[in-house]
């Protein structure tokens, strides 16, 4: 992966969770404690004409909880727990809890109401692997804005 596929992927993942957690208040230090968005990899999918996939890794720290966001209305989504207990909420689905070595799926367009780490005492982790739409700028992560924000 080139560096500056590496700092767009970044950028893509990261910066608006970052951007909404200082349009809600937070401090960036705040807001960088929330969770930390890696890109591991990213490549055009050589096999499926118009997409690509694109793994990150996030990283909790003990209590800390994402923004409930929006997904790439393209990005099919897999997640396994590396580490920890994550927290997690689909559309309507009831939450659940998943541990290190389990998995789930968002379908595309999926709404992502809670994803949180489940221990307030214990760093948690996941993989997360996009199956998401080649060309489009579309971020991957859009937070959902703040009520009474514009």
């Amino acid at each position: 992966m080139t560096a500056k596929v590496a700092r767009r992927a970044t950028r893509t993942a990261a910066v608006p969770l970052i951007a909404a957690a200082i349009a809600l208040g937070a401090s960036p230090a705040i807001a960088q404690d929330r969770e930390q968005v890696k890109v591991a990899f990213e490549h055009a999918l050589p096999n499926v004409e118009g997409k690509r996939m694109v793994a990150v890794t996030v990283t909790y720290p003990p209590g800390a909880k994402s923004l409930a966001h929006h997904h790439a209305a393209s990005a099919f989504i897999y997640a396994y727990v590396l580490s920890g207990t994550i927290g997690s909420q689909v559309g309507d689905e009831p939450a659940e809890i998943y541990h290190a070595g389990e998995s789930f799926y968002e379908m595309p367009g999926s709404h992502h109401r809670v994803s949180e780490n489940a221990s307030d005492k214990e760093s948690a982790s996941l993989l997360a692997v996009f199956v998401v739409d080649s060309k489009g700028d579309e971020p991957l992560t859009t937070p959902d804005k703040a009520p009474g924000s514009q």
